[in-house]
């Protein structure tokens, strides 16, 4: 009747053992409770965790009670060993050494349910601890995520504070000396005051191109660049670019040819101001560039089963009803570019290397400045030298809508000419008489031959 009064007595302090342990998630008071209540109730000399090792015998008087371990880091008390091959631990209890007493059967049962009991609330507090661990480094990220979002936002502003400065403190004043310095070269100067007014001018335009670059270039890095899409004389575009670029090619006495493919659509759909920019700086590049010479500028449509030469990673074009593709070609036979410079041509603010284009000075975003304009058009740009002093061809193809209002377009402006034998360099609306007259196939074998 006493064994039986001392097994319900020792079951109830277990179930409180247990209880009171699985209350709690942190493992020093787990396996602080357990050891000194489990002690005290079944009366032990001495109660301990072990870590097992090859030669671990122990008395009759000792029992030894495997807790299972999910993570051993868990549970590096005192001079445990970091690394231990073993996923459990050892139990060691220990009974009065001057008592004859031994270890009953439900005292044993006893142990193991508490074993296992430990074994659970500390892989919960093993779970508690990486749980808190993962949420104070998630705070300390989202700490340093925002510093850096203050950070990027305080840049933001500053950007935009200089751009609204160079939009409108600089380029009104820049714009104003332009005009004067033009106006001052109409009067009556002395040589040497010309000269003087010719470096202003020249200085001043050259500031006022890097200032718009620049402008153009943060609209597009900052993604708040969009197409103007709309219908517009695809062959217009090309007669102003001409226009602007052929009164500085004569001052250098470079001969300036513009070549359209009879097929190319006299209207399209998209942007016109980004494509006359692209065709504009290129071109500007081409007679910057060349000393003496010629400078062509090629425009045709590309083939559907063309399409796949100019097909990138980064741009897939594939053909449909509803656009086409056009393909733009400008030749020159100025400096050209050494090999090891090329893949570097579409970097901003990129130069070639010293002593290549000796003489000439740019600011290195004019290409870079295309190629993003090209690639939000759909398209793609590359450049192709044989080196340097043998003069460059910048080929782009971008996307552009096909129109179905061409007649109102048609009254605007008449197409562009093909070049005659005798005035390659020459470019002007012709008649329509004298297009049909000429016939399309010769046409196009000329067009052929100059590719």
């Amino acid at each position: 009747m006493g064994l039986i009064r001392t097994q319900e007595e020792t079951g109830r302090h277990v179930r409180m053992l247990t209880h009171e342990i699985r209350s709690t998630l942190d493992r020093h008071t787990i396996l602080n409770t357990t050891l000194v209540e489990l002690g005290r109730t079944l009366r032990l000399e001495e109660c301990g965790l072990w870590m097992p090792s090859r030669s671990g015998r122990f008395p009759p008087e000792v029992a030894a009670v495997r807790v299972p371990l999910l993570h051993l880091s868990n549970f590096q008390i005192n001079d445990w060993p970091e690394l231990s091959a073993k996923s459990y631990a050892i139990m060691v209890l220990m009974l009065p050494s001057n008592s004859a007493r031994k270890w009953h059967v439900h005292e044993l049962e006893l142990v193991e349910v508490v074993a296992d009991q430990v074994a659970v609330a500390l892989s919960h507090a093993a779970i508690l601890e990486e749980s808190m661990r993962a949420r104070d480094l998630l705070m300390e990220q989202n700490v340093a995520l925002d510093l850096a979002r203050r950070d990027a936002e305080m840049a933001i502003r500053a950007r935009n504070d200089f751009l609204a400065v160079m939009n409108h403190e600089m380029r009104t004043p820049m714009n104003a000396i332009i005009a004067l310095s033009s106006l001052l070269l109409e009067t009556e100067l002395t040589p040497e005051q010309r000269l003087m007014v010719e470096t202003v001018l020249k200085s001043s335009n050259l500031l006022a191109t890097l200032i718009n670059d620049v402008l153009d270039l943060s609209k597009l890095e900052d993604g708040s660049l969009e197409l103007e899409i709309k219908a517009f004389n695809l062959h217009a575009v090309f007669k102003e670019v001409m226009s602007f670029i052929k009164p500085i090619a004569a001052i250098k006495r470079l001969s300036v040819s513009v070549m359209l493919a009879p097929d190319l659509p006299l209207c399209a759909i998209g942007d016109e101001k980004r494509l006359m920019q692209t065709i504009l700086n290129i071109s500007g590049n081409a007679v910057k560039f060349t000393k003496e010479g010629h400078i062509t500028l090629l425009a045709s449509v590309v083939k559907a089963d063309s399409l796949r030469e100019f097909r990138t990673p980064d741009c897939h074009l594939a053909a449909s009803d509803d656009h086409f593709y056009l393909k733009v070609q400008i030749k020159d036979t100025g400096c050209g570019i050494s090999p090891q410079d090329l893949p570097h041509v579409f970097t901003k603010f990129a130069q070639t290397q010293p002593g290549a284009n000796q003489g000439y000075s740019g600011s290195g975003l004019g290409l870079a400045i295309c190629k993003r304009f090209v690639t939000l058009m759909a398209g793609n740009i590359w450049l192709d030298s044989e080196g340097t002093g043998r003069g460059c061809t910048v080929t782009f193809v971008i996307k552009l809508g096909i129109c179905d209002n061409a007649d109102a377009y048609q009254q605007k402006l008449i197409p562009l000419a093909w070049p005659s034998s005798g005035d390659a360099d020459s470019v002007g609306p012709i008649s329509r008489a004298l297009h049909e007259e000429k016939g399309p196939a010769p046409q196009k074998s000329r067009y052929q031959r100059s590719v």
